[in-house]
């Protein structure tokens, strides 16, 4: 059952920067909380208080907020309005489905002069004959009543009628407070009988039906622990039990009652202790899964694969390296995995699930590294070889000459080279560019000038002007 704590308020005022003193709305729905209490000390400029669909079964501790405005109080075991004179600024009131049978209740409300709008459907109180023209002449502050509007005629026919809508409110009352003490009576009785079933159940043999059994059964032979049929019988124990657990379940669910505060709590209190048998159930499955073993007493790793991924082990030739491609989840955090790599294994834990892998070859643990895919969220680890170079080329040999002998040979070769070059040149290996160029180059052309013609005066068509300067 919940309560109402600073812990739990503070959790519902995330919007106030978890700021309680001057939060101004707060929701506590589906908490289920049995008792109002602390709200009036802790947070006394609250407007608006939501507090539907719990196990509040009396109004109370809330007449210190002046502020408030809107108080939700739906699905509640609420059965009489109390306690809300002290609530000046209230103008809205909400309380739809809950136990309120004593409709002369709502006169408390006279004093909240604001209250404008107020909620009763789905109450015992509403099918009351005369309950809408009761609640209308005796708050005539109001304006709305269950989500309708209170017209001015409407208000006046029920001040008019009011003293026969009244005594006809009361003898309903009356009968339905009697009605209520009896289903009080009788849910109080229930409750001690599952009581005593309960202390029964919980000590074996106190009626004598174990003991009986007991004896009936033969005692055990020398040879009993051997027995092939042992284990059968208690393999056979839990399904039963759960067969005998699921029977119970559903004679609970329909097994007819009425509606009623204690129905709701006798409701909560089974699926309660359904809750806390699942938590043992999944304890007792945990305590009893044993440890998974990752490497033997002789030092052997072993191969693992408790996150069931997808993976791929790959030997790069070329770069002289092992690549492991684990299929982790596209979508995962990156600081839920942890990568350790060891010079004959490699561990990955996937959110506490450990994938181990023995590789091929012995590994450089401080050389290997680990990135994630950013199309597909693969763990990709590359793990060079031990004793081999990494080269982007051919795989080099294990033993790497000194530099002095390394030059010496540089310079024989270099010496072998050119005195094949002397001997032939034209079997150079290296082409001569400057050549190539100069045999590819044409030639300049030298344009020579055409001969001028001058005209001579012999030419049929020559005129001779003087005007005209001569040509030089």
């Amino acid at each position: 059952m919940g309560r109402i704590t600073e812990d739990l308020i503070r959790r519902n005022a995330e919007h106030n920067e978890c700021v309680i003193f001057s939060l101004e709305e707060l929701s506590l729905h589906q908490q289920e909380i049995e008792r109002l209490e602390h709200i009036d000390k802790w947070c006394r400029d609250l407007k608006i208080l939501y507090l539907q669909n719990n196990l509040i079964g009396k109004i109370e501790n809330v007449s210190k907020l002046k502020k408030l405005e809107y108080l939700n109080l739906a699905l509640n075991n609420i059965e009489k309005i109390e306690n809300l004179e002290g609530c000046e600024g209230l103008t809205k009131l909400d309380l739809t489905v809950n136990f309120i049978g004593e409709l002369s209740s709502v006169e408390t409300l006279r004093g909240n002069i604001h209250l404008r709008e107020l909620f009763l459907v789905g109450n015992p109180c509403a099918d009351f004959d005369g309950y809408r023209q009761f609640v209308v002449a005796t708050l005539r502050q109001l304006k709305w009543l269950d989500g309708k509007e209170i017209e001015r005629s409407e208000r006046i026919q029920a001040l008019q009628d009011f003293p026969e809508v009244e005594r006809q409110v009361r003898e309903q009352e009356k009968a339905y407070c009697r009605r209520r003490a009896r289903d009080k009576s009788e849910a109080q009785r229930k409750l001690r009988e599952e009581q005593e079933r309960g202390e029964k159940e919980g000590h074996p043999g106190s009626d004598g039906r174990w003991d009986a059994d007991v004896a009936a059964d033969p005692p055990p032979s020398v040879g009993s622990r051997d027995h092939p049929q042992a284990p059968e019988v208690q393999e056979g124990e839990p399904s039963k039990k759960k067969v005998d657990d699921v029977e119970d379940d559903l004679e609970f669910w329909n097994k007819p009652c009425s509606f009623t505060p204690e129905s709701r709590l006798e409701t909560l209190r089974h699926m309660e202790k359904q809750r806390k048998d699942k938590e043992k159930l999944s304890e007792k499955k945990k305590k009893g899964k044993p440890p998974r073993m990752l490497v033997t007493a002789d030092g052997r790793a072993l191969n693992a694969n408790e996150p069931k991924l997808d993976f791929s082990l790959k030997d790069d030739e070329k770069r002289n390296q092992i690549i492991l491609d684990l299929a982790v989840y596209r979508y995962m955090d990156t600081s839920l995995i942890n990568v350790d790599v060891q010079p004959t294994f490699v561990r990955v834990t996937v959110k506490g699930k450990p994938f181990q892998l023995v590789l091929p070859a012995e590994v450089k643990p401080d050389g290997s590294s680990a990135r994630r895919s950013q199309t597909t969220g693969h763990l990709v680890v590359c793990m060079p070889k031990v004793g081999e170079v990494i080269t982007g080329g051919p795989r080099a040999p294990a033993s790497v000459p000194s530099t002095s002998e390394s030059s010496r040979e540089h310079t024989g070769e270099r010496s072998r080279q050119t005195e094949k070059l002397e001997v032939d040149p034209s079997k150079h290996s290296f082409p001569d560019v400057a050549n190539i160029v100069r045999e590819k180059t044409p030639a300049p052309r030298r344009v020579r000038p055409e001969p001028k013609v001058m005209p001579h005066e012999e030419d049929p068509g020559f005129e001779d002007d003087p005007e005209v300067p001569p040509l030089i």
